[in-house]
């Protein structure tokens, strides 16, 4: 008879930002006081808003096999449990926390314990993360982390498990959270509806990961989850989808659906919404609280560069403006340095804020992630302040560090910019007055706010560093035109 087979699934944060606010550079440099501030923030980033379940972690401890018992490792909470015997660890690697990842997996390579590898990064990239693991889990592993369990349990695991196909997603798959400790988390209620993205900016990997085809779970099957998980955590649901109106005919007939079950629900849109009247009702009728909308640019140039053709920059004010006014928070997202971005830009940024009244204003930096258009380009243009040869070198900051030189403006002179940006934007009063003023989940809006005060602070704080130890010009040399 076989002995149980102990699984562990370990998710990594972030460098910084959302993760837990703190400096990319040596906080001894600096006051107690401002690592004190940074240490006690950190604290209370993880048990606020920003703190949610790693769902990809969430599905594949879902999948039962006979004879493995699976265990959920969140690093934003604990440290890897050394002390305890596994006999297999699977890490989920992103490309902005690679290099963490895969020193894990060596390290516990080393202990003579059996990593498998999977997630965006080795999709992407498989070549580069074969030499750190046992096992590679190439794509989305709904169907292929099943056929490794059953491996593991006959201890006949192959190197490497790919599917040709995307896994069917009508197919039902019951999602659980016995693995969770609930308490850690600000909601449990995460819920996928499909996968995919017709669009194809070219700072996204979602079309890259996931396909072009909009892929649907059943109606059915969501209801049911949003019951079930509801009957153990009455908190707010997260509907993680990148644009839960992609598919307005689907989305109207789920959300009328889960009208009776009297839930408060966020999610992520695009501004299309705002023209999408019967959909707008129905989902401020079903529980919508508030929605994270990518604006991206408001700069006709930078949209059509970028390959942001969901809407024209002209409907994007009125749309927003329908949508709050149909009782619907928004946190709006920016990317200012897009390639049609000008030092003019942030004065037009800030004056659509004002005009909008937007609850929450995101103003990021372009992150050219490997692996997408936008990072491709950069390279060959010689633009990028980062090794493209070595993919683990880029890394994901909330706005703390460039990683490349902006088209139409100076790298000194944007960073001047983005920080007086970000410092008018967000200010304590500021925050306050978003929060009262929100149409809903106004505890949340003003959270949003005053983190993000606290944040973009960091952020101005760690660009300064950049310049100041990096010397621009030591930064470009190598891959200069």
């Amino acid at each position: 008879m076989h002995s149980l087979k102990k699984v562990l699934l370990v998710f990594l944060p972030s460098e910084s930002g959302v993760d837990g606010a703190r400096s990319l550079y040596s906080e001894k440099d600096d006051s107690p006081l401002f690592s004190w501030f940074n240490h006690s923030l950190r604290t209370m980033i993880k048990k606020s808003q920003f703190a949610i379940p790693p769902l990809s972690l969430m599905i594949l401890s879902s999948i039962e096999v006979k004879g493995v018992q699976q265990s959920i490792c969140d690093m934003r909470f604990e440290e890897f449990p050394f002390h305890k015997a596994w006999d297999l660890v699977g890490i989920s690697v992103q490309t902005g926390m690679a290099k963490k990842a895969l020193e894990l997996a060596d390290t516990l390579r080393s202990r003579g314990i059996s990593v498998v590898l999977g997630g965006a990064h080795v999709t992407l990239f498989p070549e580069s993360c074969k030499p750190h693991s046992d096992v590679l889990v190439i794509g989305e592993a709904d169907d292929l982390w099943k056929e490794v369990l059953t491996d593991l349990t006959t201890e006949t695991l192959k190197p490497l498990y790919q599917n040709d196909n995307f896994p069917d997603l009508e197919r039902s798959r019951p999602v659980l959270k016995t693995s969770l400790i609930k308490n850690r988390y600000f909601t449990t209620n995460l819920i996928q509806t499909g996968r995919g993205c017709q669009h194809s900016c070219d700072f996204c990997n979602v079309h890259v990961l996931n396909g072009h085809t909009l892929r649907r779970r059943a109606i059915s099957d969501i209801v049911t989850e949003v019951a079930r998980f509801k009957e153990n955590d009455h908190r707010i649901f997260f509907f993680v989808d990148d644009s839960i109106n992609a598919d307005p005919s689907y989305a109207l007939e789920l959300f009328r659906q889960l009208i009776p079950l009297n839930i408060h629900w966020f999610g992520q849109a695009t501004t299309m919404l705002g023209q999408q009247h019967e959909l707008l009702d129905t989902f401020a009728r079903s529980g919508c609280q508030a929605l994270l909308v990518g604006i991206e640019s408001i700069e006709t140039l930078s949209r059509k560069v970028h390959k942001k053709n969901q809407n024209k920059t002209g409907e994007l004010a009125l749309a927003i403006k329908t949508i709050r006014n149909n009782g619907i928070s928004l946190y709006g997202s920016f990317i200012y340095g897009l390639d049609g971005d000008t030092l003019e830009t942030p004065t037009a940024i800030t004056d659509f804020i004002n005009d909008t009244k937007l609850d929450v204003p995101g103003i990021n930096i372009l992150r050219p992630i490997p692996g997408t258009k936008v990072f491709d380009r950069l390279r060959e243009e010689g633009r990028l302040l980062f090794d493209p040869l070595d993919i683990t070198a880029y890394r994901y900051t909330f706005g703390q560090e460039m990683l490349y030189r902006p088209k139409n403006i100076p790298l000194d002179a944007f960073i001047e910019s983005y920080s007086s940006l970000t410092k008018q934007i967000f200010t304590a009063n500021k925050s306050i007055a978003r929060g009262i003023k929100a149409p809903r989940a106004k505890g949340a809006v003003l959270l949003f706010n005053l983190f993000y005060t606290h944040l973009y602070s960091l952020s101005r704080h760690d660009l300064r560093l950049q310049l100041e130890k990096n010397p621009i010009k030591k930064s470009i040399l190598p891959y200069a035109e």
